[in-house]
């Protein structure tokens, strides 16, 4: 079967820089360990992860399949804890949440971020100890404040003048005064996509610093005796790896703290500075230096502090993609293989953007690779793509594959332990796959994957 190859001379050269596919890797079969879970290797030419054959995983589970390394989520639940030794970390559930995952957390002594009742749901179904846990969201239902009250949570962060007066009438009722944060909009420019951007004034998120909501939502929460102001929250965006970002918002809330020190006489005792730590998804990202994060986001807040003749505050941070993305890959079965000549060639698999919606909803990239085999044939420039009924079901835009690639043969995609199943869909009635954890050779089932008989329950 003929393969196209990306000629020299052909349309892509008369391409800007920005809009040309990348080169070619050096080595198709090269595992880079910046991208791929840190159990990976290849294994008589097949990918292994956490001890295991990908091929098994795919015969026993079928695909598309999630794969979770266990070893390297724990290792970087630890790394965070330790760069962030004096601190509190904790997960932000929406990357990925499960009860097995919680259990994880729970064994390394994180705290856990949960932004539905339904996620909170998930955190004490396992026994989580509640007061580890913050409860966040834009627009927090009645029912989801009061069963966060009742259950005990450590913190809820409240993010609008409504929120305040809700969570205070439900605090009275049930007689408990929780610890309370406000979510202040910092208005720092992330470098990242819109759609993840969270600090400008213009979205749904926080209280306004610059317009002075932030200040006003102090002001009525310090006017409810049954709810208890501990500190402040900022949340900057997603994916972010330029640090000065975080920086630039840790500085401005600390300035917010000395203001309320000065007006009100309250000190308050604690600043989370949220998350959206990025990774290596592609060749030449570069994740932040989490030693070096955390050291400079201390250093920023306790000078502001000091210098104001203000205590130190506790700090927070919440990393959610940065514990649980890298240590996920998907398995595909390749369906049809497409050569559009003068283009490209497009490889379909058994899923698409139902279980990876993330390239068609902010243009995400993602590396992937041959992974039941080795090959030397010669690289062939390749769209990674679903089975669904919509043109834009890309999950690699630009990808190379090597050119005797065939079907049956198994693609794996690196980096998806995060916002791929917890924003996975029905879409054209297909089937959320499964969840696998490997570690030490052996592989278990976290996530059952759906059947027929879960689309059609409740229908009627």
């Amino acid at each position: 079967m003929s393969r196209f190859v990306h000629p020299a001379g052909d349309r892509h050269a008369e391409m800007l820089p920005h809009e040309r596919p990348p080169q070619a890797p050096a080595d198709l079969n090269r595992i880079d360990p910046a991208i791929w879970p840190r159990t990976s290797t290849r294994t008589d030419g097949t990918l292994t992860v956490g001890g295991v054959d990908v091929r098994d995983l795919a015969r026993d589970y079928g695909t598309p399949l999630y794969v979770l390394d266990e070893d390297d989520v724990r290792s970087r639940m630890r790394d965070y804890a330790t760069a962030f030794a004096g601190s509190d970390v904790h997960y932000a559930g929406k990357a990925f949440l499960c009860k097995e995952l919680v259990r994880w957390l729970d064994d390394e002594g994180l705290g856990l971020d949960v932004a539905s009742g339904g996620e909170l749901a998930v955190a004490l179904s396992v026994g989580f100890p509640p007061e580890r846990i913050t409860m966040h969201g834009n627009n927090k239902s009645v029912a989801e404040l009061a069963r966060a009250l009742e259950a005990g949570v450590g913190h809820i962060v409240v993010d609008s003048f409504d929120e305040i007066a809700r969570l205070g009438y439900l605090a009275e009722q049930q007689g408990k005064r929780p610890k309370v944060m406000i979510r202040v909009t910092t208005g720092v420019e992330a470098h990242t996509h819109e759609f993840i951007a969270t600090a400008h004034d213009d979205q749904k998120f926080g209280l306004s610093l610059n317009a002075g909501t932030a200040a006003e939502a102090v002001h009525r929460v310090l006017a409810l005796p049954q709810l208890e102001l501990v500190g402040l929250h900022s949340h900057i965006g997603s994916q972010i790896v330029d640090t000065g970002g975080f920086e630039v918002a840790a500085r401005r809330l600390a300035a917010l703290l000395v203001q309320i020190k000065d007006e009100h006489g309250v000190v308050l005792p604690e600043l989370d500075l949220g998350g959206g730590y990025g990774i290596a998804y592609v060749d030449g990202d570069e994740a932040p230096n989490i030693k070096e994060l955390a050291d400079g986001l201390r250093e920023i807040v306790t000078k502001v502090c000091v210098d104001a003749g203000l205590p130190v505050p506790r700090l927070t941070v919440e990393p959610g993609r940065g514990i649980v993305g890298p240590g996920g890959i998907t398995l595909y079965e390749v369906g049809t293989v497409k050569d559009v000549e003068g283009l490209r060639t497009y490889v379909s698999v058994d899923g698409g953007m139902s279980d990876n919606i993330r390239t068609a909803l902010y243009g995400a990239e993602y590396t992937a690779m041959l992974a039941s085999r080795e090959s030397t044939a010669e690289p062939m420039l390749s769209r990674l793509v679903g089975k669904h009924c919509e043109s834009g079901d890309i999950i690699v835009r630009d990808c190379h594959f090597p050119a005797d690639l065939a079907p049956g043969d198994l693609i794996a995609v690196a980096a998806t332990g995060a916002y791929c199943r917890s924003l996975a869909s029905n879409y054209n009635y297909l089937l959320k796959p499964a969840v696998v954890a490997v570690s030490g050779g052996a592989a278990r089932v976290i996530v059952q994957g759906e059947t027929e008989d879960d689309l059609l329950r409740g229908q009627l």
